[in-house]
């Protein structure tokens, strides 16, 4: 689904038969202006979304932007100003929030987390852990925050994890076969395995012919081993219970990557709103 699909979607959900709020107490004759108010402070994202979902929904609302994605703003700053029919600017206000607030939230964790770890070299990822149909958005929110995105789905990347590895036979027999099903459909896709402990880490070592060793729910003491074991041999990326409390600690470990499933599956939206005035 394309970005503009989504929107179109997005606001039909809402919109249904017709705002009927709207149409019954505000005449279609009727000019409104209106700015939307960062009410804490954080990272504006979604900034170039908005305008594009009010053009969709009423080219003849006019979008000034105040601030760019990825400013930091502080509470009481003004993101944009939009003019038009007031019946359209109250029909996409909804629509415009859950995008801004969300994305905000989301650019906020990532700039905070991305911060503190920046000195290392570490660089922090996100995951798959996305609401379903609004991965493009959250995604683009952990960029302008900072982060980097890991793959986009299960087709741009082989991310052997430890279920595949039970089904597959185990570690050698599903890295085999990876290679095998690379090779017959002439891919050339990079290749991330899961270990959990550093008996299976040996085995990815003996083995080989991946890119990446992702090290799963390991201590910081035992990422710091497993680290020096692999010796820059593969890219090496660290996830499970990584939030901001800890990451400097695994970053410090000197692990290429950090992963974290809070930048999406839980972070907490930024206070927005959108005022008439």
């Amino acid at each position: 689904m394309n970005l503009e699909d989504f929107l179109r979607l997005s606001l039909a959900e809402d919109i249904g038969s017709g705002d009927c709020t709207t149409w019954a107490t505000v005449s279609a004759r009727k000019k409104a202006k209106a700015h939307l108010l960062f009410k804490e402070d954080g990272v504006a994202a979604g900034m170039a979304i908005a305008r594009q979902l009010c053009h969709l929904h009423d080219p003849a609302l006019q979008f000034k932007a105040r601030v760019q994605d990825g400013e930091e703003v502080e509470a009481g700053s003004v993101g944009f100003e939009l003019t038009g029919p007031a019946r359209s600017v109250l029909t996409v206000e909804r629509t415009l929030l859950n995008i801004l607030q969300r994305m905000s939230g989301i650019a906020t964790k990532t700039r905070r987390m991305s911060k503190i770890i920046e000195p290392t070299g570490c660089k922090l990822l996100d995951t798959r852990k996305t609401t379903p149909l609004n991965r493009l958005l959250e995604k683009e929110a952990v960029r302008i925050g900072g982060g980097y995105n890991h793959r986009w789905g299960l087709y741009d990347m082989m991310l052997i994890k430890d279920n595949h590895i039970a089904a597959s036979g185990g570690i050698t027999s599903a890295i085999q076969k990876a290679l095998r099903y690379q090779k017959r459909h002439r891919l050339q896709l990079p290749i991330e395995i899961e270990v959990r402990n550093l008996m299976e880490l040996e085995e990815v070592l003996a083995c080989g012919q991946v890119h990446r060793i992702m090290l799963d729910n390991f201590s910081p003491a035992q990422l710091e081993k497993a680290v020096q074991r692999i010796g820059g041999l593969f890219e090496t990326e660290a996830s499970g219970g990584i939030d901001e409390h800890n990451i400097l600690e695994y970053a410090l470990t000197g692990v290429h990557y950090v992963s974290s499933g809070a930048l999406t599956h839980s972070v907490r939206s930024l206070d927005i709103s959108l005022k008439i005035r």
